[in-house]
């Protein structure tokens, strides 16, 4: 199985498992439970698609997605305490969403021929946008417009994938470097309490 395309699956569930731990803790029905699930999974990368003119968007072309969010919703609910348990789930869970659809969305784009800077802002979209949907769907403040580092750690990554792969490391590497970077920095920024100075 291509690489990509398993990072794509891996990203939507983890992502999707995110959403709906997010709407059961808003004490949302099983079917806002679906949607927020839904949004948060495929939100990001239904954006970039349609902002880099790949359509019809992947989830449509490819039930697999489909079947990756169904699976996060039942692991969810019949797991729920079991996850609930684990510290930080929902960080942890969507900490690796943003490492894995960063990495998936800036290649999808270079594949495109599309400049490399625009790659990068393409590849923070995916990762990004679709939480920003879920959380303005339960009501928070998107995490990309507070001070965290959050989008930032996005693009820092995408960054760091340009410049391996122009020292022509092997991709699997630059793959799981460029995610883990992304990943540890998140979740540094978030124990150093590292963050974006604030406008005031």
């Amino acid at each position: 199985m291509d690489i990509i395309y398993l990072l794509d699956l891996i990203g939507t569930l983890v992502f999707a498992i995110s959403g709906t731990l997010t709407a059961t803790s808003k004490k949302f029905d099983i079917f806002g439970a679906a949607v927020i699930a839904f949004v948060t999974a495929v939100g990001g990368g239904t954006l970039r698609d349609l902002l880099i003119g790949s359509t019809p968007v992947g989830w449509m072309l490819d039930l697999n997605y489909l079947l990756m969010i169904g699976l996060a919703i039942l692991l969810s609910l019949f797991f729920r305490q079991f996850i609930q348990k684990l510290r930080r789930t929902l960080f942890i869970f969507d900490t690796i969403g943003i490492g894995l659809f960063t990495i998936l969305g800036l290649q999808k784009t270079l594949v495109l021929g599309i400049s490399p800077i625009v790659a990068v802002m393409m590849g923070t979209v995916s990762a990004v946008f679709g939480g920003v949907i879920r959380d303005i769907l339960c009501n928070e403040v998107p995490l990309i417009f507070r001070k965290e580092i959050y989008a930032t750690a996005c693009i820092s990554g995408a960054c760091l994938f340009l410049l391996l792969q122009k020292l022509s490391l092997a991709y699997s590497w630059t793959v799981l470097i460029t995610v883990s970077f992304i990943i540890i920095l998140r979740i540094f920024s978030v124990k150093k309490k590292w963050s974006l100075p604030v406008l005031s």
